[in-house]
């Protein structure tokens, strides 16, 4: 059994963003700036945020994090955003999710011009990705795809499982699955009989959102399993949605939590923002 740590992968990637960055700076005279709206105190969304911030800082970008209160009115947010838009220097948006129940999710899609959605939500990405068109990619999917290659694992002509639809990472996982030549299996909360489906699978790629959801019952053995999950325990540590004790046994190659997906999510924010900023600078 093989675990596929991030921190290579990680590290390879954010040195090669770490020399874009040098040279933006000196042929641009300023540096990269990604700017965070963070609406809230969540606490777990408080730790992403400034995880975002020291990364992009370590790179050698300019980053703002702008706080809203949870009770900001939706519509002073999106003046905010905005403003970003228009800010020349700004070359990429994020704004933190969750967001409070008061914001409209399909209308927060569009606040930020595609130019600069560096978290690649917007419908326009969307639609570019499921078309093969290159364009900004949704960073966890992304990551996920830069992991298994540096592992030398290929998706092409294998059956592969995806656990979750999510807009974030369940939907675009598949998409770029099927453009890498994969042969995708999709399942989701009212898929009868899962386990089934996931045992027929070589690569199975986890993101539901539901801590231990996969065992050893629903992985057939020799496969891949990518665990998106991460959650904490009632004895507060942090896990997956994978049962790792019980799977990793059986799998060829699996990622821990943590140290598995989560770095791959940042490296890759980094890199669509490096990525913004030079398709920006060439308008």
């Amino acid at each position: 059994m093989c675990q596929l740590f991030a921190t290579p992968v990680a590290n390879q990637i954010q040195g090669e963003v770490k020399k874009r960055v040098d040279g933006f700076r000196q042929l641009h005279n300023r540096p990269p700036k990604l700017s965070v709206v963070l609406v809230g105190n969540d606490a777990a969304s408080q730790i992403y945020t400034r995880r975002k911030g020291e990364l992009a800082t370590r790179l050698g970008m300019d980053h703002e994090t702008i706080l809203f209160p949870a009770n900001a009115i939706p519509t002073h947010v999106r003046e905010q955003v905005q403003r970003l838009n228009e800010d020349p220097l700004v070359d990429g948006i994020l704004i933190q999710r969750p967001l409070p129940k008061s914001f409209r999710e399909e209308e927060v899609l569009y606040w930020i011009d595609p130019s600069k959605d560096v978290d690649a939500f917007h419908p326009l990405h969307a639609g570019e990705l499921v078309l093969g068109i290159p364009t900004l990619q949704p960073c966890t999917p992304s990551g996920i795809m830069e992991l298994l290659a540096f592992y030398k694992i290929s998706v092409q002509g294998k059956l592969v499982c995806v656990v979750g639809r999510s807009p974030i990472v369940g939907k675009p996982m598949a998409t770029l699955l099927l453009n890498s030549d994969a042969t995708v299996i999709h399942c989701h909360s009212k898929t009868p009989n899962m386990g089934k489906l996931t045992r027929e699978a070589e690569v199975v790629i986890i993101a539901a959102g539901k801590p231990g959801l996969i065992g050893s019952a629903e992985i057939q053995p020799g496969a891949v399993v990518v665990d998106v999950g991460i959650h904490r325990n009632s004895d507060g540590k942090l896990c997956g949605d994978v049962r790792f004790d019980e799977v990793a046994p059986i799998a060829s190659a699996i990622t821990p939590v943590p140290g598995g997906v989560g770095p791959m999510t940042l490296s890759i924010l980094m890199r669509n923002t490096i990525l913004a900023a030079e398709q920006r600078a060439q308008l």
